[in-house]
Order: structure tokens, then C-alpha cells, then sequence
């Protein structure tokens, strides 16, 4: 047996311990001292194999941690980084009707999939790479951020400043399905915001004498809306709209919130010219456009295949299989693939449910993405 795969097997149930640690520290974005608790918690479990660090989050969010592992490394540039976030989409208390629990062969709970067990794998990884006293030529750092979920507002410089300085970015965040895929492209992620003014007057009275904020917003939403380009992975979704104060009343303002993904650098310059285009139908009207993509994407470069391709060879020595997807979703991995560094997203966990109620991981893949973590690490 593959020794990797061997000690991440024996050390199964404390891997599993661990991420029952995790899931039970509730963690949600917008809770720092949550989420300051979850990263207290981390950089206790960590004390045995890494240096910690923490670095404030803006005032609305949480520390953000670094853990820069004590496992060796004879080349002095070009570190490993990995990526990993201690926030969650769920609200504190979730756990009252969501439980950790174990069945049916999965471990379940909030924040399990999205991402805890990723994190807890890979410090087993690590761990595997002492314990079995492995040689590692780059240093490994693990850098968890606190608002990935909403927008990475606070951490994306550090992520930044991290990857600059690596020769490649592990990306903790769940597989694909059920199969557990590597993600080799990310789309890029943004909204856009829309603010329509007008001129309220009395429906009744004055109707003439109204400028309708409403009535020019929907002539603009249909045309947004066309700027989807399916055949070229463009999609634009008008998600919110707000306006009016009463029904008797000629509405003077209306905002919309326009979600925006892009596959493809140029994609986004696409829509860039798109919303810069809009004028008002109604001469009584104003028009504000504001927004654009808050994560680049993350291309399918060179680098990316490359980093693919050593992940598949070293799946295959353990006897696993493993296949490579695109996804519409972003992650930090997207800032540091758009600054041309070798970023290979997916190395968590495998199961589904990311923000629902069904959230869980198969507990019969949990030794070998630990086990694929420390080879690729050793690989590199």
C-alpha cells in the first residue's frame, strides 16, 4: 500500500475528530468573534507542526490565519501555498438543527463540505509528511481567510502577497460531486449595481409630471439580461430590484443588483462595455452603473494543466482515478491563478451539499484526498 495512503488510513478516526472540532465551532462570516474563536481553535491544533500568525480582518470580519508548517525545506523561494477560509455560510445556532453526525456512511453539518474537512485533511497531511519524515524541498504555508464567502473584501491582498511569493497554490475547497473532480477553471465572480432615478409625483394628480424609476428600470433589465452569452459561458442575472414607496405614488428611485460570472479575462471586458453602454430610454431618467468582477477568473493556464497532471499521476500510484472540471463558482484560488501562478483548486473534500441542509462528505474518501495533499506537497 501506497504509505501515504497507509498513515492516512490509520490516523482516519483523528482526522475525523478534527473535523467534528471544526464543524462544531460555528463560524459565520459576519460573527468575528466566531470566527476568531474557530481560528483560536485551529492555531491550537496546529502548535505541534507550524508557526501561527494572525493578521486583522476588516472590523466586520474575522482574523485571518497563517500557518507556515516546521517540516523541512532546502530551497529558499518558491513556497507552496495553501488555501483554506474558517468562515461559513451558516448562522450561528445552525447546529441546534443541524448536528454533526455521522451516517449512512458520511460525516454531516454545517460547514463540513465547505469547507472544514479540507483544512483538517490537510494538516494530517502534513503531519503525514513528519511522521514519515519525508523530504520537502519548499516550504508550506496555509493561509485561512476569514471572508471568502462574501467577497474575500478584507483578504484578497494577503492572498495576493502570498501567491506572488509561491511556486504553486493549493486550493482547499470541495471537489467536484460525487467523484470528487479537481477544479482546473473557475469562472470569474462580480455583481453590478444599477440605480435609476426619477421624479416622483401623485399618481393620481400629477401622473404627467412623474418621471416612473420603475418603468425605466425594467426596460433596462431586459436588455441586461441579453448580455448572457450561454455559448461562451457568460451569464448575467438580475437577482435583485428595489423601488417605489407607494402604490399612489410615481416611484423617483429603483436599484437592481446584477450577478455576474465571466470564464474568461476578455469575458469580463466584454461586460464592462456591456453595462458601460446603458443610457435612459426616459429623458426624465438617470442612470448609475457601478460594480464589475470582484474575483478574476481562474483560467485553465499551463501552469494549471501541469499541477493537474502530477495530482492525476500521484491519484493513480493509490490506485484512484481522478478527473479534472470547470465550475461557475469562484475561490481565493482565482486571485492567485489570475497572477499566472500554477493553482489547483478542489484538493477537499468529496461529497455535496454546499449551503444546504444536506451538506456532508464521504467518510471513504477522506484517506486518500489526505494522503493526495502530502504527495502532491512532496511532489513539488
Amino acid at each position: 500500500m501506497d504509505r501515504f495512503l497507509g498513515y492516512a488510513r490509520e490516523k482516519q478516526n483523528d482526522i475525523i475528530a478534527l473535523i467534528r472540532e471544526f464543524v462544531e465551532c460555528e463560524s459565520p462570516s459576519d460573527d468575528p468573534a466566531a470566527v476568531n474563536r474557530f481560528v483560536e481553535l485551529m492555531a491550537e491544533r496546529v502548535k505541534d507542526i507550524a508557526r501561527v500568525k494572525t493578521i486583522p480582518g476588516a472590523p466586520k470580519f474575522g482574523k485571518h490565519l497563517r500557518c507556515e508548517f516546521q517540516i523541512g525545506a532546502s530551497k529558499k523561494d518558491g513556497r507552496i501555498l495553501a488555501l483554506g477560509h474558517s468562515d461559513t455560510v451558516w448562522p450561528m445556532g445552525t447546529l441546534a438543527a443541524m448536528p454533526f453526525k455521522i451516517a449512512r456512511g458520511r460525516l454531516w453539518g454545517p460547514g463540513v463540505l465547505d469547507m472544514k474537512a479540507g483544512m483538517a485533511f490537510f494538516i494530517f497531511a502534513m503531519r503525514a509528511l513528519r511522521d514519515l519524515e519525508v523530504p520537502v524541498a519548499r516550504k508550506i504555508l496555509l493561509q485561512v481567510n476569514s471572508d471568502e464567502e462574501v467577497g474575500s473584501e478584507s483578504s484578497r491582498e494577503w492572498t495576493e502577497e502570498a501567491g506572488k511569493q509561491s511556486a504553486a497554490v493549493l486550493v482547499l475547497e470541495p471537489g467536484t460531486g460525487l467523484g470528487g473532480k479537481l477544479k482546473t477553471a473557475r469562472k470569474g465572480v462580480g455583481w453590478y449595481t444599477i440605480a435609476v432615478r426619477g421624479k416622483a409625483a401623485h399618481a393620481g394628480v400629477d401622473f404627467s409630471n412623474g418621471a416612473n424609476a420603475i418603468v425605466e428600470m425594467s426596460r433596462h433589465i431586459e436588455k441586461i439580461a441579453g448580455f448572457t452569452r450561454l455559448d461562451r459561458g457568460i451569464t448575467v442575472n438580475p437577482g435583485v430590484i428595489q423601488g417605489g414607496t407607494r402604490s399612489n405614488v410615481v416611484p423617483a428611485e429603483c436599484r437592481a443588483v446584477i450577478d455576474v460570472r465571466a470564464p474568461r479575462e476578455r469575458d469580463g471586458l466584454y461586460l464592462e462595455r456591456c453595462f458601460a453602454s446603458l443610457k435612459p430610454f426616459d429623458k426624465g431618467c438617470t442612470i448609475e452603473v457601478g460594480g464589475g468582477l470582484n474575483r478574476p477568473p481562474m483560467e485553465r493556464s499551463a501552469g494549471v494543466r501541469k499541477l493537474f497532471r502530477l495530482a492525476r499521476k500521484l491519484s493513480a500510484e493509490m490506485g484512484m482515478a481522478i478527473d479534472e472540471s470547470s465550475t461557475g463558482g469562484g475561490s481565493d484560488g482565482n486571485f492567485t491563478a489570475a497572477l499566472g501562478i500554477p493553482t489547483l483548486d478542489g484538493l477537499g473534500a468529496v461529497g455535496e451539499g454546499a449551503h444546504a441542509t444536506n451538506e456532508s462528505i464521504l467518510i471513504n474518501r477522506i484517506a486518500d484526498r489526505t494522503a493526495l495533499l502530502a504527495k502532491i506537497a512532496a511532489a513539488l
